[in-house]
């Protein structure tokens, strides 16, 4: 009968996995020193003091970094219940920033919202604290700025019909509503000689699909 090799204590190991080198039993490998909350506390305030950050978005970069989720959701429960993490201020200064320095609307400004992981009811409350009347004040403010680069020509109606479209694209992209956006530049137009077909041109971009 074969019998096992012996190890050092005498006994019989004839399971023990064997070193390919020596044909003695391997040592154990050695274990992954597991991720704990104090790294992840310190990651948080790391990207915390880079730029301000969404509940979500340090979710996202501590998974990443391969933290476990009951430490995730432990470090970022605990940070936001001292008030460290807080996307209610979090979307409010967002919503201020981004519209005084972009000209973004509440469309645009809560799409990116939801991007970064804000609540719906949370978005909505910070977008709605942007008055409509500072929002088409803006609105005009980007029309007029934009038209210090814009030629028109009364003998050249394409050229007029594409600024027109131009304007009013801006603003589509920036997130206003397409009836403010129509009417803020039918009302920047309106004293400038060369576009007294500024109303028809408009109309005609809506018609044929260009600006929607």
């Amino acid at each position: 009968m074969t019998r096992g090799r012996r190890g050092a204590s005498g006994r019989d190991r004839p399971d023990a996995p064997r070193s390919a080198a020596s044909g003695w039993p391997a040592p154990d490998q050695p274990k992954e020193r597991p991720l704990d909350e104090t790294a992840a506390r310190d990651l948080c305030i790391k990207l915390l003091s880079a730029r301000p950050r969404t509940r979500a978005e340090l979710a996202t970069a501590l998974r990443r970094r391969g933290f476990p989720d009951e430490v995730v959701d432990g470090v970022l429960d605990r940070y936001t219940e001292v008030g460290i993490i807080d996307d209610d201020a979090f979307a409010r200064a967002w919503v201020t920033s981004r519209h005084h320095s972009r000209g973004l609307a509440r469309r645009a400004l809560a799409g990116e919202l939801h991007r970064k992981g804000v609540a719906g009811d949370t978005v909505g409350e910070a977008v709605a604290e942007l008055d409509p009347d500072t929002e088409e004040a803006t609105a005009r403010a980007l029309v007029t700025r934009r038209l210090r680069t814009e030629r028109f020509d009364a003998g050249d109606p394409a050229r007029t019909a594409a600024a027109v479209r131009r304007l009013v694209g801006m603003l589509a992209r920036k997130g206003y509503p397409a009836g403010l956006a129509y009417r803020v530049v039918r009302e920047a137009l309106a004293d400038i000689p060369e576009t007294t077909e500024f109303s028809q041109l408009i109309d005609d971009s809506v018609d044929d699909g260009t600006i929607g």
